[in-house]
């Protein structure tokens, strides 16, 4: 499997990826589908600001996606990011939502960030558990934020700390 920089070829399989999650999951508590060029914009925001777009490939083909974006938009959270990560469902629990969410992290820890956050649906045990295993720990709980498929979702929000004992920048 190769983890590299997503290019515009890219993105119908993301779009087909995304589109997925968003019709058949609750990984993403959204309803609505997206084509290629409302995708292009997302990626072009997240390379705007320097933030990587990652797709793993696996036999010459798309197998997941995944980004990070800053966590909220006042200064202060600067050295923290969000994460999403989505995985073809033809090629899940092999290692490739691990592999993507490694290269995040990697480069994330480069780039000298502070705090990644996910922010994942309380009943995906996999995906909690795939966090956990890289090193997150879950920070806050919050029930019945989202509605889906005629049933309210609750939100975990995991945390890692990149770059653990570091002192914080100077106010800006």
């Amino acid at each position: 499997m190769l983890v590299r920089d997503a290019t515009d070829d890219d993105l119908p399989a993301i779009v087909a990826i995304f589109n997925y999650a968003v019709r058949d999951t609750t990984a993403v508590f959204s309803t609505l589908e997206t084509d290629v060029a409302a995708r292009a914009a997302w990626v072009a925001v997240r390379r705007a600001k320097g933030f990587p777009v990652l797709v793993a490939e696996a036999d010459g083909r798309v197998a997941g996606f995944a980004a990070y974006d800053q966590f909220r938009s006042f200064p202060g959270y600067r050295h923290t990011v969000e994460h999403s990560v989505y995985v073809d469902p033809a090629v899940q629990r092999r290692g490739t939502g691990r592999a993507l969410m490694e290269a995040l992290i990697a480069d994330a820890k480069t780039r000298g960030l502070h705090v990644m956050v996910g922010g994942i649906d309380a009943d995906n045990a996999a995906s909690i558990a795939l966090h956990e295993a890289l090193g997150f720990r879950e920070t806050g709980r919050l029930p019945e934020v989202g509605a889906k498929f005629g049933r309210w979702l609750s939100l975990v929000f995991m945390q890692l700390v990149l770059n653990p004992g570091a002192a914080p920048p100077e106010a800006r």
